[in-house]
């Protein structure tokens, strides 16, 4: 018979061995993208990429470390997928880090630059949970966009001289084109000058819209004739040519959770950089959008540095700089999609209008939504959806809980109440950048602290519409403490119409419609050569209190409204 002292050591000796076991596989996976980088990879690291994206995947890796120093990544080997991404342009995308269904994993770049050669994305989070990236730097060898300096102004012709090495062009079939697009070349669609001194969008300059087919002469020497008429620009300066499509976002966040990027800079990127979608719980820390160091570039990315489109929990922008990207440094918003057909009881065709927001779907079964005046963004009615099926990348049928009322009417357009973010901004720096600072558009509690905003039109906007781009807004708890406005409203009117302003497309019954809501405005500095401070319309509670307003003369001001604080249609209005 056995005795029991034996039988304990034996169950003591299989206990820790089973403890040994588990806590081994409990231990974090780390893998090293050196360890797959051979010595015919100094090119083209997208194989090395692949390989250890891949094994991450199967070893179910918590981390993966990238050297330190310049990768250069091409699109042939990379990860292909078809992304509808919100603002942005749908396609058949080559990625490079596709983190796609991937869980509590960490990239950890060491001072890593990325260096992209065409059309390639640089992350892809998609249905990603408990991601973190820091330590990159992301940059591309050809920019998806161009510049030239203004060397002469004529009434139906300008002089440009081209960085040819930077920014390559083609004179075809007498029109000027542009490399680095997926035919080869292609053409632009807006032109901006910017100042080259000051290197921030030119005093009151404005958008120049085109289809790019503009006739050009080659004159030698990298320098261009573009015949236009009635451009006006400053010779010295530099003329921008926008991205005529936003094909290739720096980081695609699209129904994720938990997501965080610190330590992380952008140089350049052919669309928004940054652009969540039906996200929850996004943080974006010590982040920078700003020109590549060295390359003598006065634009970062194409597109807006930050957007967020549906997305709920938090978003959390702080001590980031964004700068010199040719749109807004954020968008936070809902989307409206447009009733094309009622059939009662209680069914709705819905249609997604704008084309950059195709494939984006949200309805959900047991969603709340509401039904809403696209003229006037008067609420309709409130429902709750039963069930969604998806006709195409345009159309839904959504099917309600309860009858729909009498009221409701064939381009109406409805959008989801069931979540927003909780949005903190603050310690980041925003300037110099073409059109405005931050669009505001969360009905969840919104700070906004301690930023430094040096914008060419409103540094704070609040939009929201039914009939254009179909952005849902109509804030309800805004906090606007403690920044510093520093000459804003310095370029195109169209671009705002004072530093804090309200630009919802409201069309009817304005008389009636408080669309945003509870507004606070104190202890912040406004150093201002425009006086309009506050312009707004359609507001129910705003507060203005404890700012100091410095009046400069740093920029010449050259509109006709001279009053600081603009109200109509307002409730609750209380400016001391």
């Amino acid at each position: 018979m056995r005795n029991k002292s034996v039988d304990c050591l034996i169950v003591t000796i299989v206990m820790s061995a089973v403890f040994m076991l588990l806590s081994c596989g409990n231990q974090s996976k780390t893998v090293f993208l050196k360890d797959y980088i051979t010595s015919d990879m100094q090119d083209d690291v997208m194989p090395a990429i692949r390989n250890a994206i891949e094994d991450c995947n199967r070893l179910k890796a918590n981390k993966l470390v990238l050297p330190s120093g310049h990768l250069q990544v091409k699109p042939d080997f990379a990860f292909e997928r078809y992304c509808f991404v919100t603002n942005n342009d749908e396609g058949l995308k080559r990625i490079a880090f596709d983190l796609s269904g991937m869980e509590n994993i960490e990239i950890q770049g060491d001072d890593t630059h990325l260096d992209f050669v065409g059309y390639v994305v640089p992350f892809l989070l998609n249905y990603s949970n408990d991601v973190v990236i820091s330590g990159v730097s992301i940059d591309y060898t050809t920019p998806f966009h161009s510049e030239a300096e203004i060397v002469n102004v004529q009434k139906d012709f300008v002089d440009l001289k081209f960085d040819k090495d930077e920014f390559p062009y083609e004179i075809r079939n007498g029109l000027l084109c542009f490399a680095n697009k997926p035919t080869g070349y292609a053409f632009y669609n807006s032109l901006l000058e910017f100042d080259k001194q000051k290197r921030e969008p030119a005093h009151d300059a404005v958008d120049y819209w085109a289809d790019g087919a503009v006739k050009a002469a080659d004159l030698g020497n990298d320098c261009v004739r573009m015949f236009y008429d009635d451009l006006k620009a400053t010779p010295g300066n530099v003329l921008v040519f926008g991205c005529g499509h936003r094909l290739i976002p720096a980081f695609i966040i699209s129904d994720c959770r938990n997501v965080l990027i610190k330590n992380t800079n952008v140089f350049h990127s052919g669309g928004m950089v940054f652009v969540a979608q039906r996200s929850m719980d996004i943080e974006l820390n010590k982040c920078k959008v700003t020109p590549a160091p060295g390359k003598n570039r006065v634009l970062s990315s194409t597109a807006d540095a930050t957007h967020f489109a549906n997305c709920g929990g938090f978003v959390k922008l702080t001590d980031c700089l964004f700068e010199n990207q040719f749109d807004d440094a954020t968008n936070i918003h809902g989307i409206y999609c447009k009733i094309t057909d009622v059939v009662y009881p209680n069914k709705l065709i819905v249609k997604l209008v704008h084309e950059a927001q195709y494939g984006f779907y949200f309805f959900k079964k047991g969603m709340n939504i509401e039904i809403v005046d696209n003229q006037s963004l008067a609420h309709i009615e409130d429902a709750v959806v039963d069930e969604v099926n998806i006709i195409n990348k345009e159309y839904q049928e959504i099917v309600l809980r309860e009858p729909l009322s009498a009221f409701v009417e064939r381009g109406f357009v409805v959008a989801q109440t069931s979540y927003y973010p909780e949005v903190t901004i603050k310690g980041c720096t925003i300037r110099s950048n073409r059109a405005r600072g931050l669009l505001l558009g969360s009905r969840a509690k919104i700070v906004i602290d301690s930023n430094y905003f040096h914008v060419p039109g409103s540094p704070i906007y609040f939009e929201g519409d039914g009939s254009y781009w179909f952005e849902q807004s109509g804030v309800r708890d805004v906090e606007i403490t403690r920044n510093v406005f520093d000459n804003c409203g310095f370029g195109s009117p169209s671009w705002g119409k004072a530093t804090i302003a309200v630009g919802s497309g409201i069309w009817k019954d304005k008389e009636n419609c408080r669309y945003h809501k509870n507004i606070r405005v104190h202890d912040n500095i406004f150093r201002h050569f425009d006086p309009r401070i506050v312009n707004i319309y359609c507001v129910d509670g705003f507060d203005f209190y404890d700012n100091s307003l410095i009046k400069t003369s740093d920029y010449q001001y050259n509109r006709k409204e001279e009053r600081f604080f603009i109200t109509t249609n307002c409730d609750n209005i209380n400016i001391k």
